[in-house]
C-alpha cells in the first residue's frame, strides 16, 4: 500500500520530484494480478491526481498575474522537472497494465487510449514538451500585457470590448482602431514565437516516428471516431449551410442600422439603437445571479456552483496582467474545478460564466469514477458539456427567475447568444482549416506572411458580410489572436461539434427539459467510459459532420430567433 498523501494543498504544493518518486516506485514494484489490479489503479489514480493539481494549480497561478515571476518560476520547475519524470513513470506503468493482459471493467476505452499513448511516448519528446509549456506562458504574457490609452485612462484591451456597443459609431471605430494598433505592435514578438511553437511541434512529432505533426496529435488527442476527412467534410457543410445563415444575420443588421456596408466596429451595437446589455454591475452581482439561473437548471448543479463560489473557485475579475480569455481547469486530489474569466461588464461574460460552468458540472460529475484514466472524455464532449449548459440555463436568464434581465432583454439575449452561435461556425472552419493548412505544409506555414496569406484566403472563404477594405494587416493576422492555435494545437474543430451536439440536447430540452438535463448529466457521469458517440448518444445526440444535420440545427435556431423577435 501507499503511504498516506497529504491531505494539506500547501504542503503538496512545496513537493518535488524527490517526495513523488517513492510512490511511482512502489507501483512499478508490484505483481499484478486480477485480485491486485483495482488497487493498483486506485493508489495510480491517487498519486496521478496530486500531481495533475500541482501542475493545475502552479498554472492558474501565472494565469491569475502574467507578471508574477515567482509564479512563473514554480510552474517551470513543474514543466522541467515534475512533469517530464511523471510522464517517464507513468509510460513504465502503462507498459506494465498493457503487459499484464488485465481488462478491468470499465476500461475498455482508457485502455485503447493507454495502449496510443504508450506508442507515442518518446523520452527525447519530454524536454520538448516542457518547452512548449514554457512558450505558452510567453504567449499569455505577450497578450496579458495588451493595454491602451483610452480616454486617459490604462485599459486592458479586454476592457474596451464594452465601447464596441457604444451608439456613437465614430468612437466604436476609434476604440477599434486603438487595439488593433496595440496588437500589431506585438506582430513580430508573436511571429518570432509561432516559429518555435512550429519548430518543436514538428520535432515531436519526427522523433515519435510520425510524417507529419497532425497524425501525432490526432493520436495524441485520442481522436478514434473521426478523421481529419470528416473535419473537411464538417468545413464543406459549414460553407454550404452556416455561411449563408451568418450572411443572413449581417444582412439584416447592416438594413437595421441603415449602413452601405457593415465593419468590424458595427458587430456588438444593437442594431436597433437600443442601448446596450449590462447585466451586472460587478463580478459579485455576475457570481450572484449565477447562483440563482444555476439552481433553476437542477439543484444539484446550483449545489455544485455554490460549493465553487464558497469556496473561491471563481475569478472572473479582469485586470492587467491577467491571462486572456476563459477556461475551467480541474484540481482533482481536492476534488475541485476551477474557474477562469475576463469579465467587463457585458452579455457575453454570462455566457462565459454558463459555458465554462458547464466544464467544472462536467468535473464533478465525472470525478466519482474510481479511476483517473476513466474520467477524461475528450474535448468534444467536455465542450458538449460546455455548450449545452449554455442552452439550458437559457429560459432562466429573465429577473424573474432570479436572472438578470427583463422578458424583452432576456429575448434579446437569447436572440444575441443564438446569433452568436450561427456566426461561429464560419469562424471555427476558418481556424480549423488553417490548422490543417499548416500541419499540411509547414515549410510554407514556418513563414508568417504565409500564415496571414492563408488566413487571408480562408477568412474570403467563410467569414462574408462584413467589409474589411483597408485594414488587409488587422484581418490577415486573425490568426496571432486565436490563442488555441498557439496553444492548444488543433483544439477547436471540437467547439463546432460540440455545438452541433448542444443544439440537439437543447432541442430536447424544449420538449422536455427536466428529461434533457437528466439526460445531460448521465453522459457527464460517463466521463470516459464509452466511445464518443455513445457519449453524444447518452446525452440525447448525434455526431454528425454532414449538411443535412447542421441544416435541421441552423434551421431550428433561425425560427427561435423569428419567434423571439416577433
Amino acid at each position: 500500500m501507499l503511504p498516506e498523501l497529504p491531505q494539506n494543498v500547501e504542503t503538496m504544493l512545496r513537493w518535488t520530484w524527490t517526495e513523488i518518486e517513492p510512490y511511482f516506485q512502489d507501483l512499478e514494484s508490484r505483481t499484478l494480478t486480477a485480485e491486485k489490479v483495482a488497487g493498483f489503479l486506485a493508489d495510480w489514480t491517487k498519486i496521478v491526481e496530486l500531481v495533475d493539481e500541482i501542475g493545475s494549480r502552479r498554472y492558474v497561478a501565472t494565469a491569475i498575474n502574467t507578471a508574477d515571476e515567482e509564479a512563473e518560476r514554480l510552474y517551470s520547475v513543474y514543466v522541467d522537472e515534475i512533469f517530464p519524470a511523471v510522464e517517464a513513470a507513468e509510460q513504465k506503468l502503462k507498459e506494465k497494465l498493457l503487459a499484464s493482459g488485465l481488462e478491468p471493467a470499465g476500461f475498455e476505452v482508457p485502455l485503447r487510449k493507454m495502449r496510443v499513448q504508450a506508442a507515442l511516448f518518446r523520452e527525447a519528446n519530454l524536454p520538448l514538451i516542457s518547452e512548449e509549456q514554457k512558450l505558452k506562458i510567453q504567449y499569455n504574457k505577450i497578450i496579458g500585457a495588451q493595454t491602451v490609452e483610452w480616454e486617459g485612462e490604462e485599459m486592458t484591451v479586454t476592457q474596451l470590448q464594452p465601447v464596441y456597443q457604444d451608439a456613437d459609431r465614430d468612437r466604436r471605430e476609434r476604440a477599434w482602431r486603438l487595439v488593433a494598433a496595440r496588437q500589431l505592435a506585438d506582430r513580430a514578438a508573436i511571429n518570432a514565437l509561432w516559429q518555435q511553437f512550429l519548430a518543436l511541434r514538428l520535432k515531436i512529432s519526427a522523433n515519435a516516428d510520425f510524417p507529419g505533426y497532425r497524425a501525432y496529435r490526432w493520436q495524441l488527442l485520442s481522436r478514434f471516431d473521426y478523421t481529419p476527412a470528416d473535419c473537411i467534410t464538417f468545413q464543406n457543410a459549414i460553407e454550404k449551410v452556416a455561411v449563408p445563415a451568418a450572411e443572413r444575420i449581417y444582412e439584416r443588421r447592416r438594413k437595421q442600422l441603415g449602413l452601405g456596408t457593415l465593419r468590424p466596429w458595427d458587430l456588438k451595437v444593437d442594431p436597433l439603437g437600443r442601448p446596450a446589455l449590462r447585466p451586472f454591475e460587478t463580478d459579485e452581482e455576475l457570481l450572484s445571479k449565477g447562483s440563482a439561473i444555476f439552481r433553476r437548471v437542477d439543484p444539484q448543479l446550483g449545489d455544485y456552483y455554490d460549493q465553487m463560489r464558497r469556496e473561491n473557485l471563481l475569478d472572473f475579475a479582469n485586470r492587467k496582467n491577467k491571462a486572456p480569455g476563459a477556461f475551467c481547469t480541474s484540481f482533482p486530489r481536492s476534488r475541485q474545478p476551477f474557474v477562469f474569466g475576463n469579465a467587463v461588464g457585458m452579455h457575453d461574460n454570462v455566457q462565459t460564466l454558463l459555458h465554462e460552468c458547464g466544464h467544472a458540472f462536467h468535473n464533478y460529475e465525472r470525478m466519482n469514477l474510481p479511476y483517473i484514466q476513466q474520467r477524461h472524455p475528450g474535448s468534444e464532449m467536455a465542450e458538449v458539456a460546455s455548450m449545452a449548459m449554455e442552452l439550458l440555463a437559457a429560459p432562466y436568464l429573465e429577473e424573474k427567475e432570479g436572472g438578470f434581465y427583463s422578458a424583452a432583454d432576456a429575448a434579446r439575449a437569447r436572440i444575441e447568444h443564438l446569433e452568436d452561435s450561427i456566426l461561429f461556425w464560419p469562424y471555427m472552419a476558418v481556424v480549423d482549416a488553417f490548422q490543417h493548412w499548416v500541419y499540411e505544409n509547414p515549410d510554407a506555414a514556418m513563414e508568417p506572411a504565409e500564415c496571414d496569406a492563408q488566413w487571408g484566403q480562408l477568412w474570403d472563404r467563410f467569414m462574408r458580410g462584413v467589409d474589411w477594405s483597408g485594414l488587409a494587416e488587422e484581418r490577415v493576422t486573425g490568426w496571432h489572436r486565436k490563442l488555441h492555435i498557439h496553444r492548444y494545437p488543433f483544439y477547436y474543430v471540437e467547439y463546432g461539434l460540440a455545438q452541433l451536439g448542444a443544439v440537439q440536447v437543447w432541442a430536447n430540452a424544449l420538449r422536455d427539459q427536466a428529461a434533457a438535463v437528466r439526460d445531460y448529466r448521465q453522459a457527464l457521469a460517463l466521463g470516459g467510459t464509452v466511445p464518443l458517440p455513445q457519449l453524444y448518444a447518452a446525452a440525447g445526440a448525434r455526431l454528425s459532420f454532414d449538411a443535412a444535420a447542421l441544416g435541421e440545427v441552423v434551421q431550428l435556431m433561425e425560427d427561435t430567433i423569428d419567434r423571439l423577435e416577433g
